[in-house]
């Protein structure tokens, strides 16, 4: 399928514009200005529907992609405000920080934890170590996971140092609060965000970081890019 079909700009600009907005702490005007500094006139809506349009669809290869992980887990939940409104964000990393999945949902509940956890062991299999905070709730969900057959062979330790890891992990995403303007909105935008800074990581990881960008980072994956760099040297 081709998701560029029938766009004005090439396939190269929309892929620049949409990475460096996900990976950077820009704002759509900020990149319309990096793109407008290259000769290339895209207004920020724009960049906007282009961060919309392909955010999920760069979070949906990354996911089907990401299906190995460290047998130790960490898991947490942080809080995201926009309209005035608190709303909470799952997320889970291995041992070595790399991003396992991400859920963003309007309550923090036992039901959003459980749905949580249960699609991460579906994802991955079962950790050896699954780290979270204290909370009664996490713990009474654990339970009612091993009560369906999920995490047979995990123990659930809730020691706070070991969770500085995934604590750390979430400010990229809470310093742009300020950008996200709907629940559906911020659900795409973080989870575009999320997979760009998954593939960041791995190359982080795998000691291939220098000499990397956005732009490679995207470049493996067939079903967004071929061939479509852009050098800005």
């Amino acid at each position: 399928m081709n998701h560029f079909k029938g766009k004005q700009f090439q396939k190269d600009v929309i892929i620049v514009a949409v990475g460096y907005y996900l990976r950077y702490n820009l704002s759509y005007r900020d990149v319309q200005e990096i793109l407008y500094n290259h000769g290339i006139n895209v207004s920020h809506t724009t960049v906007y529907r282009w961060v919309q349009e392909y955010g999920k669809l760069l979070y949906n290869i990354w996911k089907r992609k990401n299906k190995q992980s460290i047998d130790s887990w960490k898991m947490d939940e942080t809080y995201i405000k926009f309209k005035g409104k608190w709303h909470y964000l799952y997320r889970a990393i291995d041992a070595d920080g790399l991003t396992l999945d991400i859920w963003l949902r309007k309550k923090r509940d036992t039901q959003a934890a459980y749905a949580f956890l249960k699609r991460l062991v579906k994802q991955f299999n079962e950790p050896r170590v699954l780290v979270t905070d204290k909370a009664p709730s996490i713990a009474s969900v654990f339970k009612k996971l091993q009560a369906h057959g999920f995490y047979q062979r995990t123990e659930h330790r809730t020691v706070k140092y070991l969770n500085n890891l995934i604590e750390q992990d979430h400010r990229p995403i809470k310093r742009r609060n300020k950008f996200y303007r709907s629940l559906r909105t911020a659900s795409t935008t973080i989870k575009g965000m999320e997979a760009i800074r998954g593939l960041y990581k791995k190359n982080r990881k795998e000691g291939t970081l220098f000499g990397s960008s956005v732009c490679t980072d995207l470049h493996g994956n067939e079903d967004i890019v071929r061939n479509t760099c852009i050098n800005y040297s």
